[in-house]
C-alpha cells in the first residue's frame, strides 16, 4: 500500500453493524480516509444509513432458502467487487462473507469482525474465515484461529453504546408518551429468517399476549419488529425513528425479546434483559454478560413459566434500575471503548502493510 490516505471498504450485513461502524467511519472520515460502504440491504440497513446521512452501495437483498442464499452471495460478492475496484479501496473491513472473497480475489486485504460463536454461526465461518486475513472477536469467545486472530475485551455494541460514544437523551420520552421515571417495557421481535436461524424458534404470538398482558399491569408496553406487526399488536409499535431506538432502551424498565443483538445492547446500557429463543446458552457474548455480570436471562421456549418466574422477580426488586446500572459499571470497568481500539487497529494494519 502506498502512503497517504487510507481507502477503505465497509461491508454491512446487518442493522446492528451500522452502529458499529458508524462511529469509526467518522473519525477515519475527519482523519482524511476514504470509506466506501457496501450493504446487504436487510430490515433496517438502509434506512439507517440514509437516516444518518451515509452513502452507500447496495450489493445485495436478501434471499430465502439455500438456493436463494447462495445465488445472493454471488450477487453480493461481485456488487462489492465492483465496489472495490471504483473506490480503489485497499482494505475490506465488516461482518460479512464478502470482504474475504473479494480481498482474497484482488490482492487486497481484509478484515472480518465477528462475535458469533462459530458452532453458532457455522455457515459464515466456513465461508469467511479460510480466506481472511484478519478475523476480530470478542475475547470471551472460546476460539482459536491463529496469529491472524485478534481478539479484544468488549462487544460489538459497546462501539456505540459505550459511554464514551453514547449519552442517553430523555427527550425521547415525550415522543413516547411517557413521563420521566414512569415504567414502561421493550418487546423486540425478530423474524429468525437469517442463515443461521434456520430452525430456530423465538416469541411466538401466544408468548406475545403473555408478555403484553403480564408488563401492562406495570406500564406500558412497547413492541418494535423486525417483520410487520399484525393488526392485534400493531397498537404497541414503539413511535420513533429507528436512530433513537437506544434511547427506548435505555429508559426502558425491562427488555424481553428473541433478538440476540438488542439483548446485548440493552445488557451494556443497564437495562434488565429478558431472551427467550431456542439460542438461549449457546452465545458466548450472551454468556458472559448474563453469568459474569448478571444483566441478563436466557430461556429456551419451553422455559415459560421460569421465564415469567424471573420476570415477576424483577418487576418485585425496589432498586432494580440503580441494581442494574452498578453491574454495568462493573462490566464497563472490564471492557474498552471499541470504536477507539477499531480505529487505530485498523490504521496500524493498514500501517504496517505499506
Amino acid at each position: 500500500m502506498s502512503n497517504g490516505p487510507l481507502r477503505l471498504l465497509v461491508d454491512v450485513e446487518h442493522p446492528a453493524h451500522v452502529h458499529l461502524f458508524r462511529n469509526a467511519r467518522r473519525i477515519w472520515l475527519n482523519r482524511g480516509h476514504q470509506v466506501t460502504i457496501t450493504i446487504r440491504d436487510k430490515d433496517l440497513t438502509g434506512r439507517l444509513l440514509d437516516l444518518y446521512g451515509f452513502a452507500y452501495v447496495v450489493a445485495s437483498a436478501p434471499r430465502r432458502g439455500t438456493l436463494g442464499l447462495a445465488i445472493e452471495l454471488l450477487e453480493h460478492d461481485w456488487h462489492v467487487l465492483r465496489a472495490t475496484v471504483s473506490s480503489g479501496s485497499q482494505l475490506l473491513l465488516g461482518t460479512s462473507v464478502s470482504v474475504a472473497h473479494v480481498a482474497w480475489l484482488i490482492g487486497a486485504r481484509s478484515i472480518v469482525f465477528n462475535e458469533d460463536d462459530a458452532e453458532v454461526a457455522r455457515a459464515f465461518t466456513r465461508l469467511a474465515y479460510p480466506l481472511a486475513h484478519v478475523i476480530v472477536t470478542p475475547a470471551c469467545l472460546n476460539e482459536n484461529y491463529g496469529n491472524r486472530h485478534i481478539k479484544y475485551e468488549g462487544y460489538q455494541k459497546l462501539a456505540y453504546l459505550h459511554p464514551n460514544v453514547f449519552s442517553p437523551n430523555p427527550e425521547v420520552l415525550p415522543r413516547l408518551g411517557v413521563q420521566p421515571g414512569e415504567p414502561y417495557f421493550l418487546i423486540r421481535l425478530v423474524s429468525l429468517q437469517a442463515a443461521h436461524d434456520k430452525g430456530e424458534r423465538g416469541l411466538s404470538p401466544t408468548l406475545c399476549r403473555r408478555l403484553i398482558r403480564t408488563l401492562s399491569k406495570h406500564g406500558r408496553v412497547f413492541i418494535t419488529s423486525e417483520s410487520p406487526l399484525s393488526a392485534e399488536f400493531e397498537s404497541y409499535r414503539v413511535p420513533v425513528a429507528p436512530t433513537e431506538i437506544h434511547n427506548v432502551l435505555y429508559y426502558a424498565t425491562m427488555f424481553v425479546s428473541d433478538s440476540q443483538s438488542m439483548t446485548v445492547e440493552a445488557a451494556v446500557l443497564g437495562t434488565p434483559a429478558i431472551r427467550c429463543n431456542t439460542f438461549a446458552r449457546r452465545v458466548s457474548v450472551l454468556q458472559e454478560l448474563e453469568h459474569k455480570y448478571d444483566l441478563t436471562y436466557g430461556f429456551l421456549p419451553e422455559q415459560e413459566e421460569e421465564m415469567f418466574a424471573k420476570i415477576s422477580e424483577l418487576l418485585n426488586k425496589p432498586n432494580l434500575r440503580e441494581e442494574w446500572q452498578q453491574k454495568r459499571a462493573r462490566m464497563l470497568a472490564d471492557k474498552i471503548d471499541v470504536t477507539a481500539w477499531m480505529v487505530e487497529f485498523v490504521e496500524r494494519y493498514a500501517g504496517n502493510l505499506r
